[in-house]
């Protein structure tokens, strides 16, 4: 048998399998998160016919003559660029922008993915739509909002619906102390905070001008005995003013900060007051609370994605607070990568260690929230490859052709 037949039944073979590729490629123009495949080949081994030698005795050297048997299939390659990010309007919808893969609970281990298609699930957890993996990260201490990244990646919680309170802790006053106030007159002022469980009570300030420059100021329950606080302890203090009724620093008398504690059942508060925006000028006093952080109850009704991966719960009161962290995973060599179909990747051999970390830090991509990001396929480019394959099966089907035409002149030779 010729040696062009079997090297072109090879190609005819090799050629199918680019064009197979090519034809995933073009199937997948609008899969998310998408990465384009390329055919490599390469030469077969090629048999030597007469060796090479050197120049010697004036003559000049001969080249090795040899015949190649043909090509092979030399690998098939992932394209790991940045595809085109497409607006959808969907909180949940996340697109990485630079290098990185979600990382999913599979139950078993861990699978990646460029596809952040997200949702939350009947259990509160960020879910990969297509799939129902749960995505991975760090969840938010409940009460501080603080997230541990030196823990393991665990499901990220997303309870909507749960009602949270927050307990005043910080008191801005704001206004004047009136300077013309003779010493040893008092002002007054109530105010309304909140205690752990979100219930409303009512407290007293009261301003005692004791020098110049100098006001004793105290806290206490203006419905003592009606109200639900049992006691407010640490609650005097002294506020002074340079000669310009520029505030100039608060004293607790006990060194700390009013403690109140209730008989509803909350936590005691340490609630700090804050006189710097305070003045001593001559005139009518206006001192009045311009802020202070304590909420009534309120339920989780929606979220933030930042570009860090911070996932921020919503609340109906007002509050905004820190529910968990998504992870980023990177490799050394995306491209060593398993494809596991639903649009997942698992490690090999050869694209090293997940590498678990906050987006955007250690070269890690950074998070688009209400985008998803869409295949980086060329069409213009798998259509000239789908030519080139076409045209390459056909050359090499003309070779079977020719070596059969030739056969068949041998053989008519006995004729």
């Amino acid at each position: 048998m010729m040696r062009s037949l079997s090297m072109a039944i090879a190609s005819l073979r090799n050629h199918q399998t680019y064009m197979d590729v090519i034809s995933s490629n073009i199937a997948n123009v609008n899969t998310t998160g998408y990465k384009m495949a390329r055919v490599q080949f390469q030469e077969l081994l090629s048999q030597t016919i007469r060796g090479s030698s050197a120049p010697r005795g004036g003559l000049g050297g001969l080249n090795p003559v040899q015949i190649s048997l043909g090509m092979a299939l030399g690998g098939i390659d992932n394209f790991f660029t940045q595809g085109s990010l497409k607006d959808t309007g969907r909180l949940t919808d996340l697109a990485i922008q630079g290098d990185g893969f979600f990382v999913l609970n599979t139950g078993d281990g861990y699978a990646y993915a460029r596809d952040g298609n997200l949702d939350v699930g009947l259990d509160g957890t960020l879910v990969h739509l297509t799939t129902g993996l749960t995505i991975q990260g760090w969840s938010a201490d409940p009460n501080t909002g603080v997230v541990d990244t030196t823990q393991p990646i665990d499901n990220i919680n997303v309870p909507l619906g749960q009602r949270v309170a927050r307990a005043t802790s910080l008191v801005d006053m704001q206004g004047n102390a009136d300077a013309g106030t003779p010493i040893g007159s008092s002002v007054s002022n109530r105010m309304t905070i909140y205690d752990s469980l979100g219930t409303e009570h009512e407290i007293e300030l009261t301003l005692t001008k004791n020098s110049a420059n100098t006001w004793d100021w105290a806290v206490s329950d203006p419905n003592a005995g009606s109200s639900q606080i049992s006691a407010i302890s640490n609650n005097t203090g002294t506020i002074t003013f340079d000669a310009n009724g520029i505030y100039l620093s608060s004293t607790p008398a006990g060194g700390t900060t009013p403690h109140i504690t209730f008989n509803t059942g909350a936590d005691p508060s340490d609630v700090d007051l804050n006189f710097s925006n305070v003045t001593q000028l001559v005139g009518y006093g206006s001192l009045g609370i311009s802020n202070q952080d304590g909420l009534p109850p309120g339920s989780l009704t929606t979220f933030t994605m930042s570009t860090a991966g911070e996932v921020n719960g919503v609340y109906s009161n007002g509050l905004t607070r820190r529910l968990g962290q998504i992870a980023i995973a990177k490799f050394l060599n995306p491209g060593g990568l398993l494809k596991k179909g639903q649009s997942l990747f698992a490690p090999s051999a050869n694209s090293g260690a997940a590498q678990v970390g906050i987006p955007g830090q250690d070269g890690r991509g950074q998070i688009s929230s209400g985008y998803l990001e869409m295949s980086n396929v060329d069409l213009a480019q798998q259509f000239t490859s789908m030519i080139t394959a076409q045209r390459g099966f056909q050359a090499n089907s003309r070779v079977i052709t020719a070596s059969d035409q030739m056969l068949q002149e041998l053989v008519n030779l006995v004729r």
